[in-house]
């Protein structure tokens, strides 16, 4: 099976960029160059479009096994090739606990049915209770490509020590949920304008902070691959900027969300716009921006967090946090971040595919001849609104939204799976 990519415009960050043919076969990138002639099974015209890397995204929540009314692998999958993404890595925080191999496998295994890459991360703690560390060489040896306990912090000191020292070992990053508890009253909600509008307590942002340098002080100390999982506050991001000035083994994820809205998001939409940690203030969504414009946050990460309407209905404080986050993730990055002069192509694709890949050791994140053909192509130009979705859920403030961006192919396996 041969696919002919023709009159690509190439944005490539870790390998050769520019205009250019693709030629696909069996799955792999046979070659890369000027004006390739021959027959193809398939030809796609890509003129007028960003041809890129499949993007790659390390923090996504498809709710299976244990909530699958919300989300399934099918469904994550699907949804995440219509954003444009080839290669997800799921959270561990489903039903049972990803703390033994049987339930690790299951998702794996479901994963392959799937038209792209899907990975999984395991738990770092038993049953996430933060009191016991799960057997990780037992999981790793069955695939998990990394360790977190993401929905919920770790709170004992020496434990998360602990299993720095052994992801150090395993070469796998360990990603952290930095949360803590007594700094919060009513979670999902900035503690500032949009708590004092809802007349609630709200989330200090100290919750991050203090979370966020005991972390990476660990991480200093053990030489551990860390990441810092939808950093919030411009003190955690400034505290990332200078640790990575000391240590190349820190890292940080950034949302679509976070670096797109603020509090004023949650005051308008209320439980539709509650996540954790909350959305802050303009400072902070700047601030954020900046830390991914300088590479202090290498990764985009969606934070997909699927919920159903009735939940999401149930009223601010009961209804569950998090939004779905794959279709519109290209689309915000492009309006906020590169139309609105702080990224340019480049960096946007490297931060939602070659860093996320290069941190996570998966074998994406670049183009090139021998290669995976994972492909996204997309229109930079065109407008469009979010309506439908192919998750299952539309748990999001940007629905009826004008976004500039919109994926037209995603390849992957030198598979089309999905076709605007």
């Amino acid at each position: 099976m041969k696919t002919l990519i023709k009159n690509a415009n190439v944005v490539n960050p870790a390998g050769e960029s520019g205009f250019m043919d693709i030629l696909i076969s069996d799955g792999l990138i046979s070659r890369m160059s000027k004006n390739i002639e021959g027959t193809a099974d398939k030809v796609i015209d890509a003129k007028g479009f960003i041809t890129a890397p499949g993007f790659v995204d390390v923090h996504v929540h498809f709710r299976d096994p244990g909530q699958t009314r919300k989300e399934d692998i099918i469904t994550g999958a699907a949804a995440a090739a219509a954003g444009g993404y080839t290669s997800v890595v799921m959270m561990a925080n489903v039903i049972p606990a990803v703390d033994n191999p049987d339930t690790l496998k299951y998702m794996l295994d479901k994963g392959r049915e799937t038209g792209i890459n899907i990975y999984a991360c395991a738990n770092v703690t038993m049953g996430m209770k933060g009191s016991e560390l799960v057997d990780m060489q037992s999981l790793k040896a069955v695939g998990a490509v990394g360790f977190t306990d993401d929905g919920k912090p770790i709170m004992d000191e020496h434990l998360v020590e602990d299993a720095m020292k052994q992801v150090k070992e395993l070469n796998v990053p360990i990603s952290f949920h930095e949360e803590d508890p007594q700094y919060i009253s009513t979670p999902g909600y900035n503690r500032g304008a949009a708590s004092e509008h809802f007349g609630i307590g709200g989330a200090d942002r100290m919750a991050e902070i203090s979370m966020i340098e005991r972390d990476i002080a660990l991480a200093l100390k053990t030489g551990a691959d860390i990441d810092i999982q939808h950093i919030s506050t411009k003190e955690g991001v400034e505290l990332v900027r200078q640790a990575r000035k000391k240590a190349s083994n820190i890292h940080a994820e950034a949302t679509p969300h976070h670096f797109a809205l603020t509090e004023e998001a949650a005051i308008r939409y209320g439980s539709m716009a509650k996540m954790n940690p909350p959305l802050r203030t303009e400072e902070d969504r700047q601030a954020i921006i900046a830390g991914l414009s300088d590479g202090t946050i290498e990764m985009i990460a969606t934070d997909h967090a699927p919920h159903s309407a009735e939940e999401k209905a149930k009223g601010l404080t009961e209804a569950p946090s998090g939004i779905i986050g794959l279709e519109t993730a290209l689309a915000l990055g492009n309006t906020v971040l590169v139309d609105g002069g702080y990224l340019n192509i480049e960096t946007l694709i490297r931060r939602l595919s070659t860093d996320p890949a290069r941190i996570y050791g998966l074998n994406a994140g670049v183009l090139k001849e021998g290669g995976p053909a994972d492909i996204v192509i997309y229109d930079p130009d065109e407008k469009w609104s979010p309506e439908k979705y192919a998750s299952k859920s539309s748990n999001t403030p940007f629905t009826g939204q004008e976004l500039k961006g919109r994926v037209r192919y995603t390849v992957c396996g030198g598979n089309i799976v999905y076709k605007a």
